[in-house]
Formats: C-alpha cells, sequence, structure tokens
C-alpha cells in the first residue's frame, strides 16, 4: 500500500464543511501515516483560522457565493471565480496530489473541478438531503460521492454514489457516558432539566431573541440552560452568566459535554449538527435558517420529522415554539419517541467508510 501520498482538501464557509474535513484529514493520517495535507478554503473565512488550530496548512482562494440580492459583490463574482480556478490550477501543479476531497463550501467548486480536468481522482462529500448547484454539477465530473441521506440518485450518478453518513467529531460517538462530568464541567443542577440551545458557529439571531425572551418562563419551570449565542452575538447575552440557571456561550468547545448533560435541545439544521445529534439521541426541535441556499437546514430537518425523529419549527412560525416545547417538555413519552427514532438514523462509521472509499480511489 503507498503510504506517501498528498492529500488535497477543500471545505469551508461553515463549521458544518470545515470539521467534517479535518475528521477525513484525521482519520486518514492514521492510514497514511507519511502522508502530506493541503487544504484549500476561501481566504475570509473561518476555515483559514481552524484549519491550522487543527494542525493542517491551507492555501486561500478569493472566492465567495452568489448574493441572493443585486450587489457589489454579485459584479465581483465572475473575476473572484476566475481567479479562484487559476489559483486552484497552480496549487494542484504546485502539489501534485494522489486524491482531491471536497466537504462543500466556496473553495470546494474550483478546487474540485480543476482537479477533475487533470484527470485526479476525486470525492465530494454530500452532507444534505438536497444538493446544492456545485455539487450537482460536480456530481457528474468526480469519482466517488459520498452521501448522508437515500433518494440521492434524483440528483447524482447512481453508479458513484456511496451512502456513508456524514462526519462527526470522534468524542460524540460517547456522550452516553459522560453525563456525570458533564454536569459538574458545567456546574449544573441535577434536579432541573436541562436544554441545551444551539444557533451554529456565528448565532442565530431569531433562536438568541426567542430565548431571551423566555428565560422566566424557563427558569420559573426548573429548567437550566446552556446556551451558545454565537460569536457574533457575545456581548448582548453574556449578561445572562448573572442569571443562576442559566449560562451564555459565543462558542463550546466541548460539545460532547454539551451534548451529554442536554434533556432537550433547541438547534439549526446544518447537516453536520443533525449527524451528531442523530449519535448523540436526545429529543430536539429544529428551528432551521431560511437563509442558506437551496434551503437545505429545512429539507434537512424535515427528513427527521418524517420519521417521527424530531419537531420542526420554521422561523416565519415561532409563534408555534411555546405550545410545541411545553407539550415536548410535559409528555416523556414524546421525549423517549423522539431519542429513540432518531438515534436510528445514526451513521457513526462515517468518516472511516469514507477513508475506506479514498483508499480505494489511491489504489485505483
Amino acid at each position: 500500500m503507498k503510504q506517501s501520498v498528498n492529500i488535497l482538501l477543500s471545505g469551508g464557509g461553515t463549521g458544518g464543511h470545515i470539521y467534517p474535513a479535518i475528521a477525513i484529514a484525521n482519520e486518514l493520517k492514521i492510514k497514511y501515516p507519511k502522508a502530506n495535507f493541503l487544504f484549500v478554503g476561501a481566504s475570509d473565512r473561518m476555515e483559514m483560522t481552524k484549519v491550522p488550530e487543527a494542525g493542517y496548512a491551507i492555501k486561500g482562494l478569493w472566492i465567495s457565493g452568489i448574493q441572493r440580492k443585486l450587489t457589489f459583490k454579485n459584479f465581483l463574482f465572475p473575476f473572484k471565480l476566475m481567479s479562484s480556478l487559476l489559483n486552484a490550477q497552480l496549487i494542484i501543479k504546485k502539489f501534485k496530489p494522489d486524491v482531491v476531497i471536497g466537504t462543500g463550501g466556496f473553495a470546494s467548486g474550483p478546487t474540485l473541478q480543476m482537479a477533475t480536468r487533470k484527470n485526479i481522482p476525486t470525492l465530494i462529500q454530500e452532507q444534505n438531503s438536497f444538493p446544492g448547484i456545485t455539487n450537482k454539477i460536480l456530481g457528474k465530473q468526480v469519482s466517488k460521492i459520498c452521501v448522508a441521506y437515500d433518494g440521492l440518485e434524483k440528483y447524482f450518478p447512481e453508479n458513484k454514489i456511496i451512502k456513508t453518513g456524514n462526519p462527526v467529531r470522534q468524542d460524540i460517538l460517547e456522550t452516553s457516558t459522560k453525563r456525570q462530568e458533564s454536569q459538574t464541567f458545567f456546574k449544573l443542577d441535577k434536579s432541573k432539566t436541562t436544554l441545551l440551545v444551539m444557533g451554529g458557529s456565528l448565532g442565530a439571531q431569531a433562536i438568541n431573541k426567542l430565548i431571551d425572551a423566555r428565560i422566566d418562563f424557563f427558569t420559573n419551570h426548573n429548567i437550566q440552560i446552556i446556551w451558545q449565542t454565537g460569536k457574533s452575538y457575545k456581548k448582548q447575552y453574556h449578561n445572562y452568566f448573572e442569571i443562576k440557571g442559566v449560562q451564555s456561550h459565543k462558542f463550546i468547545k466541548r460539545m460532547d459535554l454539551a451534548y451529554a448533560a442536554a434533556d432537550i435541545i433547541i438547534s439549526r439544521a446544518g447537516a453536520g449538527t443533525i449527524s451528531e445529534l442523530c449519535i448523540v439521541g436526545k429529543p430536539v426541535i429544529f428551528i432551521p435558517s431560511p437563509n442558506v441556499a437551496e434551503d437545505h437546514q429545512t429539507k434537512n430537518a424535515q427528513f427527521l420529522v418524517d420519521k417521527k425523529a424530531a419537531i420542526l419549527i420554521k422561523e416565519s412560525r415561532l409563534g408555534d415554539f411555546d405550545e410545541a416545547f411545553k407539550n415536548l417538555f410535559d409528555d416523556k413519552n414524546k421525549q423517549q419517541e423522539l431519542s429513540t427514532n432518531i438515534k436510528k438514523l445514526a451513521l457513526p462509521n462515517a468518516t472511516k467508510q469514507i477513508v475506506e472509499t479514498v483508499k480505494l480511489l489511491l489504489a485505483s
């Protein structure tokens, strides 16, 4: 088996694209200890700091998405795309990758596009139940497509699809054994119900406002809150640390312990988050972001709702929240049903299966 290989990965823009790429790289490093790794990201996005923090080198491309409304950024897009295609070509020429892996995000498109033109083995990891435009185009060109949902043969060549699930952080796999540790870590009252609120790494204004307006309701019902406000809202909600039973965090580093502590979870519906929540197996109320391409999050959450594995409340229907939450909070049987059904959808070996697919591409 060839050990000294060059592996190029591209994924970023949000944690939902970055962390799967890092998880895949970490697993590949175990299989190929002598491998050389290089990431490609968007030069002004969070991957430029998160990837080096994980111990990997990264190159940035001048690239962004197309805005939904008419803006100057849209005028720049053709120039950014040409620049990114050229720079991706130069990176590939210099690094000479044996395989190229894309996990989504702005930089993935140009990088995978140039790799396929060079006939380099390529793999995309489609995290959503409904693929975006870029991956639909790339799907016709890449070697393999690792997916997390059924039914994607409507969008991709069926012979290229491998259902693996989405990569998750390895510490998430052991949350069921960390309940006591988590209660100590977060200084929780064991007699209270713990509500975990997550709006993503940047935060979600609608979710933050929702929780802010209901602090008294939660605390009056013996509910304590671990609240990830996101870095954009750190100052606005930081004073809640002064209220007994409510703790706000701009970012939670020990998500494994936050999941372990939770009795009920309120969350956005990013693909990576959903994959983690399926493994964690707690009752979840999803409030999808309506601001993502192709309304991915609503489609992801609806997939679980159809399996009776979660509750979905659209941002446009947040007036329904109080009744939905109270019904769930008061009904232990409903909580157990959601927990059982969401856990049935877990695919905990996703990272290993993706790496096995990469190994086949390297051997071909």
